[in-house]
C-alpha cells in the first residue's frame, strides 16, 4: 500500500477490524517513511450478471437504481431503511447465486416484488404498477384483486377470548 503523503511504498498495519458481518476490513496504517497514519477499506468485488432488460438492451446490475425503485414505492409508509437494505442484500444475494452472466430485468423485479409483498402490500402494489407496465386499469385492478384474494385465502382467522 503507497503512502497518500509520500508514496512510500512501505508501510505497516497497526489495527484490523471487520467490518459488514465480515465483507469488509478497516486498517489503520502507519507509513515507516514519514510516519503519518492513514486508513484504508478492503472489500470484496463481486461481478454480478449483466442484466438483459425487456426490450434487448444489456447493462451493468446497479444497486442504486433498485433501491431508488423499492424507496419510492415504500415512501410515506412504515418501513425501515434497515428493511430496505434487507431487500436489496436479498435481491444481491439471489443474483449471485444466478448460474448465468446473464439475468433478465424481470427476475429482480420478481424478487424485489416478492420481499415487498410480504413486507407491506402497499409497497408491492406501488412497485408492481411500475414494473409491470399495466395497459389499462382492468390488468391492475385484476392483478389487485389476486392479490387479495391470495391474502385472504393464507389469512388465519383469530381465535375467540373467552369472557
Amino acid at each position: 500500500m503507497h503512502c497518500p503523503f509520500c508514496k512510500c511504498e512501505d508501510t505497516k498495519v497497526l489495527d484490523t477490524r471487520l467490518l459488514s458481518e465480515g465483507k469488509s476490513t478497516r486498517r489503520r496504517r502507519e507509513c515507516l517513511k514519514c510516519l503519518k497514519r492513514f486508513t484504508t477499506y478492503e472489500e470484496y468485488k463481486f461481478d454480478f450478471p449483466v442484466v438483459v432488460k425487456k426490450d434487448g438492451r444489456r447493462e451493468a446490475f446497479d444497486r442504486e437504481k433498485l433501491f431508488r425503485g423499492i424507496e419510492k414505492a415504500t415512501q410515506k409508509l412504515p418501513v425501515s431503511a434497515s428493511q430496505l437494505e434487507n431487500i436489496i442484500s436479498n435481491v444481491e444475494k439471489q443474483l449471485r447465486e444466478f448460474s448465468s452472466n446473464e439475468v433478465p430485468s424481470d427476475f429482480i423485479g420478481k424478487v424485489a416484488m416478492s420481499h415487498l409483498k410480504v413486507l407491506n402490500p402497499v409497497a408491492y402494489v406501488r412497485f408492481a404498477s411500475v414494473y409491470k407496465q399495466f395497459h389499462s386499469i382492468d390488468e391492475f385492478y385484476r392483478d389487485l384483486k389476486n392479490q387479495k384474494d391470495l391474502s385472504e385465502n393464507n389469512f388465519q382467522q383469530p381465535k375467540q377470548l373467552n369472557n
